[in-house]
């Protein structure tokens, strides 16, 4: 299958074997009948397993060209499960302009269980290498990063991750499988925050990790159990019916993105726009060899440069919504040290390009005119 015929049908052969109904049904059950002890039907406890999570968890494994998919209850409990493979003294390289939320995770509970983390700049993959020691079990990479967009190539990480015998984690939110696909790369391990593009309408929060690895995804399997971190079926039905239509969503994610991306570095209150597809974007070339498209994520500054100039614009948006988040039908708009880079430090933000001026926008699926015109008129 292609990839958009994927996104519909990928994983869901006979998902309802009781009636053959087309979407498979919500089992909202915590437990299942059993014939004798040990005697069912796959299902014993819905922590462990449930159908219609099961039915989502083979759709991710599907777009993402893996073998194994794993649902959470969020984003964060995904990237909590793949840290829980680590024990006390192992190094983790990571990506130093990452989502506030996996930062906060990484340094304030799991530095505080021994795990030792190294935050870098990885626009030069190369860079990676020098971190590397016999502690080091793990390259965690976000691209294109949040909120800067950089880019990193995942190929020519992959490449050193497997000279060293450590493994690559990405996290694939902001690109989608639409976009890239990590495992094809070279990648051991995908995240999704599927409250995003995913689910793509602002009404679930779930996590997912996909793998190619048969004895990987066997530890994830057992962490997912032991630690308990599922989603329930219902935010699994509406993530599953997300992803039907997740190839029609990203393609005008894409088109309106450029749209606005282009609007916004002609205009004079605007100090610096990015955005991956511009020429002059850093690593703008990788982003062309390993995505199939730049997305609807953009960040930029204000030639004011203070949080007062930026603040005055988030307040007079009219069409975009002030808010949390990203990836839905509805276009948004943040102010990430504020919000979700809030519990980065200042000094630390700001040596990634995260100043207080940097408004995120996620350009939602909206008709494109009237989101450079709600743009103009904020800007002034």
């Amino acid at each position: 299958m292609k990839f958009n015929t994927k996104t519909i049908h990928g994983g869901q052969e006979n998902t309802d074997p009781a009636y053959n109904s087309v979407m498979p049904p919500i089992y909202q059950t915590s437990t299942y009948s059993q014939s004798t002890p040990g005697g069912h039907k796959g299902f014993e406890y819905s922590r462990s397993g449930n159908p219609t999570r099961a039915a989502l968890e083979r759709s991710l494994a599907s777009i993402e060209n893996g073998e194994f998919g794993m649902a959470f209850g969020s984003g964060l409990a995904a990237i909590d499960a793949v840290m829980k493979l680590f024990k006390p003294g192992d190094e983790i390289v990571s990506t130093n302009d990452l989502y506030g939320g996996s930062y906060r995770l990484f340094t304030s509970i799991f530095e505080n269980l021994g795990i030792k983390f190294h935050f870098i700049g990885m626009q030069e993959a190369e860079n990676i290498e020098a971190y590397i020691n016999e502690n080091t079990k793990l390259i965690w990479v976000e691209t294109p990063t949040n909120p800067m967009m950089n880019i990193i190539d995942i190929e020519a990480a992959a490449k050193i991750a497997k000279k060293h015998n450590v493994l690559l984690a990405v996290d694939n939110t902001f690109a989608t499988p639409y976009l890239q696909q990590p495992l094809d790369l070279g990648a051991d391990i995908v995240m999704h925050s599927a409250t995003k593009y995913l689910g793509g309408h602002s009404d679930v929060v779930m996590g997912g990790l996909i793998v190619k690895d048969k004895a990987l995804a066997d530890k994830l399997y057992f962490i997912q159990n032991a630690s308990g971190g599922v989603c329930g079926p219902q935010d699994s039905f509406l993530v599953l019916r997300g992803i039907k239509t997740l190839h029609l969503r990203m393609q005008r994610h894409c088109e309106n993105g450029e749209k606005v991306a282009r609007f916004l570095k002609e205009h004079a209150g605007v100090a610096k726009v990015n955005w991956p597809g511009f020429d002059d974007h850093p690593n703008h070339d990788i982003a062309k060899k390993q995505m199939n498209g730049f997305g609807g994520m953009i960040s930029f500054s204000t030639t004011e440069g203070t949080a007062e100039s930026a603040i005055k614009i988030l307040e007079n948006l009219k069409v975009f919504t002030l808010a949390e988040s990203l990836g839905g039908v509805e276009s948004l708009a943040g102010h990430p040290a504020s919000m979700t880079h809030a519990s980065i430090p200042k000094e630390e933000r700001e040596k990634t390009g995260v100043v207080d001026s940097l408004i995120r926008l996620s350009v939602g699926i909206e008709d494109g005119d009237d989101l450079v015109e709600d743009l103009k008129q904020a800007l002034g």
